[in-house]
């Protein structure tokens, strides 16, 4: 079989290909989280929306990140089985594996959306969404715009990974940060201008959306490395399997997420009930807004922590399948203090700056209960944000090395066993509080049990 051309993975030095592949797929993963946080900040500087526009949107949020979920398991599972597949020279798979991540994607995102909007009402409902008349109007209001670009949003983000394993990571970055900056533009013009509330903010979106996936269409006919042909989109029951179950920890890792928002969510407008200041229905929304606030802003360091990660899976992948392991130990190492060192970044600026945090998010417009509650809500939920880091890093890195299980494990282990669980246990206890402090505690356990994998790792490497 011929070596495909991609030669280089294996000789270049590591700082230059983590450079090459990681900072577009970062800026990727930025601009993609820049969609939903952009069209936050936005509705809450609207001073006809507010805090309940901020409400709504963090309703809507897990059931977008439920799409995407699906979308980087097909995708991310594509890109390291192409990327192991080409390693060993077999560029056939690697062809048949990206004809059929594109049918499941389209076939897949066109369910998902049929069922949201038959069952919106009780989808939005079983994420909070009724904590108040006000936030779920506006919640339906936003989901119905945001599920008709369902199809257009998966599409971008599943193909966005396979033009990383072509080797064109550039161009990935491209096509994201083209729809994020139509979003950007668009926004204040719908949502100011022209006064279409809720609508507003999820049209631009999804236009953006739109623009994505164009450009994502574009490049299956003009690819680098993998020519794909006609055979190379029939479904082929062996290929799926191995690309799926790559893929299932990308997956598992977003959609675990999802439950933990939702428990939060629940847990929040079950114990804000309770409370003095926000069981008085004007104030019933605020718990949500801010924690959904503080989510987001987890998400942007999140997106540079995943995308410095995801972005060294072509690389692994192919060093992994050519048997180098001194490289993949060595770009273990580097990407596990690159990593520590962006949480303490995030780290210095929560902790420390949590007002000017929550003044992008309209603060001027609201009560001192708000201020106050998103102070203290930064300065808790995220005071362990280093260790939350490293964990991802872990994670997305085993899934490259081929260690489906392992990383699959860690991943529910994190998110099921500890996020939701302590959502809704310590609530219990601390009431508000408790749900705040469900997330250090969760990433410290996590770390304990990641440094035991990461030495196994190691270990099998050495």
């Amino acid at each position: 079989m011929e070596q495909t051309n991609q030669n280089f993975l294996a000789t270049e030095g590591l700082g230059r290909l983590m450079g090459r592949y990681a900072i577009p797929c970062i800026v990727s993963l930025l601009m993609a989280a820049l969609y939903n946080i952009v069209d936050q900040i936005f509705i809450a500087n609207a001073d006809y929306l507010g805090s309940y526009g901020n409400a709504a949107n963090t309703v809507v949020y897990p059931l977008t990140v439920i799409a995407l979920a699906i979308a980087v398991m097909i995708g991310d599972g594509c890109c390291a089985f192409s990327s192991l597949s080409m390693g060993k020279g077999s560029k056939e798979d690697a062809c048949c594996s990206m004809g059929n991540s594109v049918i499941l994607t389209i076939v897949s995102s066109v369910v998902l959306m049929a069922i949201y909007l038959i069952f919106d009402e009780r989808i939005i409902a079983m994420f909070g969404g009724t904590v108040n008349v006000e936030t779920f109007n506006y919640s339906k209001e936003y989901f119905f715009w945001i599920t008709l670009g369902i199809p257009f949003y998966m599409f971008g983000q599943a193909i966005n990974p396979l033009i990383r394993a072509d080797g064109n990571p550039r161009f990935a970055m491209i096509s994201t940060v083209a729809g994020a900056i139509i979003n950007i533009i668009l926004d204040p013009i719908f949502i100011f201008c022209f006064k279409w509330g809720m609508m507003g903010a999820a049209v631009a979106t999804v236009i953006g959306q739109i623009a994505t996936a164009l450009l994502a269409m574009w490049y299956l006919f003009n690819t680098k490395i993998v020519k794909l042909s006609k055979k190379d989109f029939k479904l082929e029951t062996k290929i799926v399997r191995k690309t799926l179950v790559l893929g299932v920890c990308s997956f598992l890792s977003q959609i675990s997420l999802v439950a933990a928002m939702a428990a939060i969510n629940n847990m929040i407008r079950k114990y804000g009930a309770l409370d003095v200041v926000f069981g008085q229905p004007q104030y019933a929304q605020i718990p949500m807004a801010v924690v959904g606030i503080v989510m987001k802003v987890f998400q942007i360091v999140i997106s540079i922590v995943v995308g410095m990660a995801a972005g060294c899976i072509p690389i692994v992948g192919f060093n992994m399948g050519a048997k180098l392991n001194d490289r993949v130990k060595s770009l273990f190492t580097r990407l596990l203090v690159y990593e520590a060192l962006v949480g303490a970044a995030a780290f210095v600026v929560v902790e420390f700056f949590p007002m000017q945090l929550i003044g992008i998010f309209g603060a001027a417009n609201e009560s001192v209960y708000y201020t106050n509650f998103a102070v203290k809500a930064f300065r808790i939920y995220l005071c362990m944000i280093i260790f939350a880091c490293v964990n991802k890093a872990a994670f997305i890195f085993l899934q490259a090395m081929g260690k489906a299980v392992a990383s699959t494990m860690l991943s529910m282990v994190r998110e099921i066993v500890f996020g939701v669980g302590f959502a809704l246990i310590l609530p219990r206890f601390w009431g508000l509080d408790g749900v705040l402090w469900s997330m250090p505690v969760s990433d410290v356990l996590t770390l304990v049990i990641s440094a035991i994998v990461i030495a196994s790792a190691y270990k099998k490497l050495s």
